[in-house]
This record gives C-alpha cells, sequence and structure tokens, in this order.
C-alpha cells in the first residue's frame, strides 16, 4: 500500500515522504492515527500545498529569529559578582545568572538557550552564544566584574 506521510513517524520517514508499506500497517495504524494519506493524486496534491505553507512559515520564523538575534548580539552585559583574595570569583556565573541579566536589558531569554560550557569562574570579557532558533544563534558579550562596595 502506499501512502503519504502527514507527520513525522520514527523509522519510517518524513512529512511529505511517499512510502510503501504493508497493507495492515497502513490501514490499521497510520490511516486512523492521522499518520498518513492514501497515495493518490489528491492527496499528493494537498500534502504539497502544505509543503510549501510549511516552508514559508519557516522562512519568516528564521527571518524573524535572525532580526532578534542582531538586536540581540548588539547587547553588551555587565554581571557584578563578589570576588575574594585575587580577584577570585565566589561560586560562578551560571546560565541562570546571564538569563537574568539579559532580561534587564529589555529581552526575554531563558536560560536553557545559553550555551555554555562551563560555568564561568575569573573576572574578564567572555562571548557566549544563544540559542534564538535552532537554526539560529547569536553571540553576545558578557562583561564579568568586580562588585564594589558602597
Amino acid at each position: 500500500m502506499k501512502i503519504i506521510l502527514k507527520q513525522e513517524v520514527k523509522g519510517l520517514g518524513k512529512v511529505g515522504d511517499v512510502k510503501n508499506v504493508k497493507d495492515g500497517f497502513g490501514r490499521n495504524f497510520l490511516l486512523p492515527q492521522g499518520l498518513a494519506l492514501e497515495a493518490n493524486e489528491r492527496n499528493l496534491k494537498i500534502i504539497e500545498r502544505e509543503k510549501v505553507k510549511s516552508l514559508n512559515t519557516q522562512k519568516a520564523e528564521i527571518e524573524k529569529a535572525q532580526e532578534y538575534a542582531k538586536k540581540l548580539s548588539t547587547v553588551s552585559i555587565t554581571i557584578p559578582v563578589e570576588v575574594g583574595e585575587e580577584n577570585k570569583i565566589f561560586g560562578s556565573v551560571g546560565a541562570a545568572d546571564i538569563s537574568e541579566a539579559i532580561k534587564t536589558e529589555g529581552f526575554d531569554v531563558d536560560k536553557k538557550s545559553i550555551i555554555l560550557e562551563n560555568p564561568l569562574k575569573e573576572l574578564g570579557a567572555f562571548d557566549i552564544s544563544v540559542k534564538v532558533h535552532p537554526e539560529v544563534t547569536a553571540k553576545i558579550k558578557i562583561w564579568i566584574v568586580k562588585k564594589t562596595s558602597n
């Protein structure tokens, strides 16, 4: 039986793929679950239109993410931290700290989208990557400075 996948099916294929499957698998699982359509001219045209629509939506999302990443890349964040002898930081600066600092600049960035290999444990300037979209990342400058006592 020839089917057209409406959704990605693990081990079978992606959206829009035309596959040959056993009759029972197609009729008893894929079609009733709404995962596939029977492969005929009408359904092929429907899936093709949906693919085009999906591609246009993805392009728009990526363009929007690139604009946001460009704005985010202009941001420079300063994080004051307490230090001990020889300018050693107490603790470290992690993704949650960076996320909070970015939010004070007016950007809503989730701590999970901040790419840090290790927490920052020293004073200085660092370039940090922020995942804005699965295909778009932004670089921001983080300055870790000594907290001045008032």
